[in-house]
């Protein structure tokens, strides 16, 4: 089965057509920068451009970078504040006329890779964690996702945020070096493991291609792998979702 999947990321949003069978993505993956500010008229016009670029005319499967519950935006995260309480799917529906399945992006990407990626048959606490903007996460037991997890939202021992610490985005704003700025990761690492003692954590995020560069300077004892989808696993994910809420 083909379902379209769509990505809004706060540096880009990225949409390809999916079989969710395999994974694969059938189409060229397209790009367009996400709009700046990032406010829900903005977003909407970009996701029908997107639609409107492959002339898609089914159900449609999204992944979101804040906290989702049943559709809604609970936590506006990096995104304009404006989204707060929005209901996203109809927000989109009634902008492009299709159905629209949404959830967070890092739960989604987890999905892509719990089912067909790096996580599959991995049966113990798995976390995923998305490296961007901000930082993401999915959590898994037993292969089952406990959603809306927010490790980026822990307070780091400096009484920030951690995201604020760690996420990529504030690596290239500040000029950080890859080891400088895996000294940082590694301390979210730490608290991962004191607060979860996963099996497994997978990376996730643009960053996450250059672990073979930045993994001799992690000192957490966790089992790491990178995600196999890299920066496709939201859209893999959101049309895997899309497929299972349509059933």
């Amino acid at each position: 089965m083909q379902v379209l999947g769509i990505d809004i990321g706060g540096s880009g949003m990225k949409a390809a057509i999916v079989d969710v069978d395999t994974g694969k993505l059938i189409s060229e993956r397209h790009r367009i920068a996400t709009p700046q500010p990032r406010t829900p008229k903005a977003i909407a016009r970009v996701v029908k451009q997107l639609i409107d670029h492959f002339e898609w005319k089914n159900s449609v499967g999204c992944s979101f970078p804040t906290t989702i519950k049943n559709g809604k935006c609970i936590h506006y995260g990096n995104l304009d504040p404006l989204w707060l309480n929005v209901k996203v799917d109809q927000l989109f529906e009634e902008i492009t006329g299709l159905p629209f399945y949404v959830s967070n992006d890092a739960d989604l990407a987890g999905v892509a890779e719990m089912n067909l990626g790096a996580g599959k048959k991995e049966k113990g606490v798995v976390l995923l964690v998305t490296i961007g903007t901000g930082i993401g996460s999915g959590l898994f037991y037993k292969g089952k996702l406990i959603p809306n997890l927010e490790v980026g939202k822990m307070l780091h021992s400096n009484g920030e945020i951690i995201e604020l610490f760690t996420a990529d985005s504030v690596r290239k704003k500040e000029g950080l070096s890859l080891k400088e700025w895996a000294t940082r990761f590694d301390s979210l690492l730490q608290y991962i493991q004191l607060v979860f003692s996963p099996s497994l954590v997978i990376l996730g995020g643009g960053i996450s291609k250059k672990y073979d560069h930045f993994k001799a300077y992690l000192t957490t004892d966790i089992p790491v792998k990178v995600a196999r989808f890299r920066n496709n696993a939201g859209i893999i994910g959101a049309a895997m979702y899309a497929r299972k809420k349509m059933k």
